[in-house]
């Protein structure tokens, strides 16, 4: 029979919509303003704490509803005013140690989150949230691969039994001495074969024999770009760690990049882990040494001394064994005792060289140098300020012996980290070290806080530009095409559903204004869809086909033109998606979703309905 759906497709285009209905029902609910509140430098936030915070808040008569877990407290409220006072309140009673953020919570009950259900998440426009601008240390980012090169010639001419008599790097160049003349032009041979980026040729200066080995200009640009790009994947990562939906982290100029962080309004614990610039080295201990006589000045040949987490004097290598350039994975744990420490995880390259290292080293102590880059402020009043144009920061290099133990065997990929002063030490060394060592260290040199409000008025606006668009819509469906309009615009809502219940179920998926245009968009998308069908049957009837075959012929012919439409939209979406950005990319995923949805409802779930009202009747007139 012409314009029947079996009993089954019914149903499947049923439940379709009806799950779509059920997993946009959180975005219902809306946020509640709140305060969450963590331990910072080590802290951690206990029982006691929280009853104290809850005890200043009840003595100014703040209401609220308390989350404590995992260490961090939630504190939701009926309005912003609240929350603002609120923060005032905990933040003087706290202190430094803890971190006290203004944030919006999803106000979806809590069976809701159970079973997986969340509101749409949205971005920076949209929720309010953070902008930095960051500049890359691009000094430093030489001098370490400055360090790298000297380590590495030293290792290779080695390994070759080429003896050398020291080995320096300046600038864009190394320079490597020897003790004769036969010696250097083997190495000079060596270092031509391995290193082909690098002009390498003899240099005598005086009696003494030298290589210098000079970058090119491509290998130049090439190590600066890398600096920049490196930075940005580890800061995407760190970013992954925070837990913040689809943030932007893109290149900006040689040696700047931008981060946005959608829904953060404190920045004080995004700063603290975005701009770490943190790794470790592992260095051999030189037990023999005077560490008084080293602490004072006297430092033995090829050695330095560095302070443990208590300030007392360790005396160690010079030459870095392995850094933490190799680590693939850390977590924190604790171990028999119940202390606190980092279980490291080596590529096979560090793996092979910590292998080897501790082979030979059986017994003899070696530490491990934390080492992170803080920014000294300026002590001239006339140098430029963070976020003036010619604004320079200037680090300071901090290095820190958090743990020196006896080599009791050979050690391979897999190893672990003690003596650190917490559980929380811990977790943040773990995560810097799980999202990677920045290359280089970076400096915030701008810093802008979206406020929710701002937000807020974004939404209103985005929705106010939308449901004008569908009632418009809506208007002129019902006008030109009657009684076919209304079921076109129940399609619509269908779609609409669908999209809202998608993007809410998708990971990581994020609503941007630009998205909010998508909607708007694949909703006319599929208007125009449902217009081609109602054309169709128009056409039909006129040529004197009978009610039921034009039906079916309408959809079954307009079909075509339909799916040839929206799957080359599919494919300018699928390659803005692949190639955007930040709004951009928002604004894809919306579009091919809602262009997959709109092809169901205008194609199958509209058709579904007409079937109802007229499949299998005796139909005299047909209202289109």
């Amino acid at each position: 029979m012409l314009n029947k759906f079996p009993l089954w497709k019914n149903i499947m285009v049923f439940l379709i919509i009806a799950i779509g209905f059920f997993y946009s029902l959180p975005n219902l609910y809306g946020e509640d303003p709140a305060l969450q509140i963590s331990g910072s430098h080590g802290t951690e936030l206990d029982q006691n704490t929280v009853d104290s915070i809850k005890a200043t808040l009840d003595a100014k008569n703040l209401e609220g509803n308390y989350e404590f877990e995992n260490s961090q407290l939630l504190i939701r409220f009926n309005n912003t005013d609240s929350q603002l006072t609120a923060r005032e309140l905990v933040t003087k009673q706290l202190g430094e140690n803890y971190v006290v953020a203004l944030n919006l919570a999803p106000a979806t009950p809590a069976w809701m989150r159970s079973i997986g259900m969340h509101p749409l998440k949205l971005g920076l426009d949209l929720r309010g949230g953070v902008h930095f601008l960051m500049e890359v240390d691009m000094e430093e980012a030489m001098k370490k691969m400055r360090t790298q090169l000297t380590n590495d010639f030293r290792t290779e001419l080695r390994n070759r039994g080429i003896r050398l008599t020291g080995v320096k790097a300046e600038n864009d160049y190394v320079l490597v001495e020897f003790k004769d003349e036969e010696t250097r032009d083997n190495a000079k041979k060596v270092l031509e074969s391995n290193h082909k980026d690098f002009t390498v040729v003899a240099q005598d200066i005086g009696d003494k024999y030298f290589v210098r080995a000079t970058m090119t200009p491509a290998k130049l640009s090439e190590v600066r770009t890398n600096a920049v790009d490196q930075n940005i994947n580890i800061i995407r990562n760190r970013v992954n760690e925070l837990g913040v939906a689809e943030p932007l982290v893109q290149r900006q100029g040689a040696d700047r990049l931008v981060v946005e962080l959608p829904g953060v309004q404190d920045t004080a614990r995004a700063k603290e882990i975005l701009g770490a610039t943190a790794t470790l080295e592992f260095r051999l201990v030189d037990s023999n040494a005077d560490v008084q006589a080293a602490a004072a000045g006297h430092v033995p040949a090829g050695t330095e001394v560095i302070n443990d987490a208590k300030g007392y004097p360790v005396v160690v290598q010079k030459q870095v064994v392995l850094t933490g350039d190799h680590i693939v994975d850390a977590s924190s744990s604790a171990d028999e005792n119940g202390r606190p420490q980092v279980n490291i995880s080596l590529d096979s390259r560090g793996g092979t060289i910590m292998s080897n290292f501790t082979k030979d080293n059986i017994g003899k102590p070696m530490g491990t140098n934390f080492i992170e880059y803080v920014v000294v402020p300026s002590t001239d009043p006339n140098a430029p300020k963070p976020g003036e144009p010619n604004y320079k920061p200037k680090f300071k290099k901090i290095e820190r012996m958090i743990n020196v133990a006896t080599i009791q065997s050979r050690l391979g990929s897999n190893f672990r980290i003690t003596g650190l002063d917490s559980p929380k030490e811990a977790h943040n060394l773990a995560l810097l070290l799980r999202a990677g060592a920045l290359i280089a260290p970076i400096q915030i040199v701008e810093e802008r806080t979206i406020g929710p409000s701002l937000g807020q008025q974004n939404i209103e606006n985005g929705l106010k530009a939308m449901l004008y668009g569908v009632a418009f819509l809506f208007i002129f469906m019902i006008i030109y095409y009657k009684a076919f309009g209304f079921i076109a615009n129940l399609a619509l809502l269908f779609n609409l559903v669908l999209l809202v219940g998608v993007m809410s179920l998708i990971p990581g998926a994020t609503m941007t204004l630009p998205g909010i245009a998508g909607i708007v968009l694949t909703l006319g998308m599929a208007v125009d869809a449902n217009v081609l069908i109602y054309e169709r049957i128009r056409e039909e009837i006129r040529h004197g086909r009978p009610i039921q075959q034009a039906i079916n012929e309408g959809y079954a012919r307009a079909f075509v033109t339909i799916a040839d439409s929206n799957i080359t939209s599919f494919i300018t979406a699928l390659i803005l998606f692949m190639v955007g950005t930040g709004a951009v990319k928002g604004f894809a995923l919306v579009l091919m979703i809602g262009l997959a949805s709109s092809m169901f409802t205008a194609v199958t779930a509209c058709r579904a309905v007409v079937n109802i009202i007229y499949g299998g009747r005796n139909v005299k007139k047909l209202y289109i």
